[in-house]
């Protein structure tokens, strides 16, 4: 009985060893197989990673702030805002999501300002026409400082807008640093429900030019910018100024047909992939306003669309660029879909003028540079169309004055009467 007993045992112990011996060998095989695939290096940064987690998980002074989900999606944004992209490239919660979802319609609930990251800081990229942002003040590079007094820095893009956002009715107080000032600026806003049009437009008073103001390029842009220009063309139009100053973008299919109304051949923008093919996205035909002289204004709130619009002009030399030098977002999102659904916003290549110029974090260099003043505020079609020649001269929109100027040189009557801008305002060549 002892005999059999010892046997068993004996055969046991072989059983494991043999095991053991399989067990190893395919481990050896398979990480021999992933250290092939994932550098080790990679994997001891994400060592360091689950490390400097678990020491937070079991060490922070507070464990009932140990969320793991914003731990999670702090994580990623940090990794995702090391590329270098700030404010476009980007992780974005399930109800961020959303509500950039309703941005992109052109409705949604908050202060009207669309909002970027520069040099570490929230900036306003742009404040919507009409909107509680542009009622309050609030202009283009204006540096959010605190948001209800806390400290923005350290704060990612996402968690800055989250604190603005609110619901329509109740308030919140920005304060920024413009520059220019020396002293912090604090503005109190009420939040409201935003609906944008995409388009406006109004004759500009004692001329026969145009004005079209391009607020953003959402999904109703295209019939916006038809309506106004047939509009524009019916009341005796001869030249138009397009204006897509403090425009944050939009959609590319809008940005394409918009800008298709105004060319007549060629392209209107390149996608370069990271490996550096190219796409190109040809002009639609059938534009409405091909060939009457134009003007396009931008400053540095133009972005994204609005760029691609400004360069596809510029490049096909449809008519002078006037203003500032764009924000310069020149990468191309994609969306990745997580499975709680979240969102990963990722650059993926990057957009081209026609000519091949890259817009990222270069913008578009205006063809006559002219900065508004720091007293000088953007007029937008609704007020042109309420006020005379001498309240449009005196109210400090520099660049609008130079697009009437330039217009009226180029089509006017001899012995017309100018539009002239500010004697002080030197006038670029």
């Amino acid at each position: 009985m002892r005999a059999w007993k010892y046997i068993i045992l004996v055969i046991s112990v072989s059983l494991l060893l043999l095991l053991s011996f399989l067990t190893g060998y395919v481990a050896h095989g398979w990480l021999t197989e992933r250290s092939l695939q994932q550098p080790s290096t990679t994997e001891e940064q994400f060592a360091i990673f689950w490390e400097a987690w678990n020491i937070a998980q079991q060490h922070f002074v507070d464990p009932s702030v140990l969320d793991t989900k914003e731990m999670t999606y702090g994580a990623i944004r940090g990794m995702l805002d090391s590329l270098g992209d700030i404010g476009h490239t980007r992780f974005m919660s399930p109800e961020e999501l959303e509500a950039e979802m309703e941005g992109a319609r052109g409705e949604y609930s908050g202060i009207g300002a669309q909002i970027s990251m520069r040099d570490g800081r929230p900036i306003i990229v742009s404040p919507f026409d009409d909107s509680p942002a542009q009622e309050a003040g609030i202009q283009p590079g204006d540096y959010v400082m605190q948001v209800d007094g806390e400290d923005t820095s350290g704060l990612s893009l996402d968690e800055v807008v989250a604190k603005i956002k609110g619901p329509e009715g109740t308030s919140v107080t920005l304060t920024l640093l413009r520059p220019g000032h020396s002293a912090l600026i604090e503005v109190t806003v009420v939040r409201q429900a935003i609906r944008v049009d995409a388009a406006s437009w109004a004759m500009v008073p004692e001329t026969n030019i145009a004005y079209i103001r391009i607020s953003q390029f959402s999904d109703n842009a295209l019939p916006d910018v038809e309506a106004a220009l047939t509009e524009a063309k019916d009341s005796g139009a001869q030249a138009l100024i397009v204006d897509v100053r403090s425009n944050p973008g939009g959609l590319l299919d809008q940005a394409v047909a918009v800008t298709s109304q105004f060319l007549e051949s060629g392209n209107v923008v390149l996608e370069q992939s990271r490996e550096g093919t190219e796409k190109e996205y040809p002009v639609k035909p059938g534009g409405l306003a091909v060939d009457i002289p134009l003007v396009v204004l931008v400053n540095e709130g133009s972005a994204s669309a609005s760029e691609i619009f400004a360069g596809a002009i510029q490049d096909h030399e449809r008519g002078p660029i006037i203003g500032q030098t764009t924000f310069g977002t020149g990468t191309i999102l994609s969306t990745y879909y997580l499975r709680d659904g979240s969102a990963i916003l990722l650059g993926t290549g990057q957009w081209l003028t026609p000519s091949g110029k890259s817009l990222r974090n270069q913008g578009i260099t205006p063809d006559i540079e002219v900065a508004l003043p720091l007293d000088g505020q953007i007029l937008t079609p609704k007020q042109v169309a309420d006020m005379s020649p001498e309240e449009i001269e005196q109210a400090g929109d520099t660049q609008l004055l130079r697009g009437i100027q330039f217009l009226q040189e180029s089509i006017s009557e001899p012995g017309q009467t100018l539009y002239l801008l500010p004697a002080e305002t030197p006038l670029p060549n």
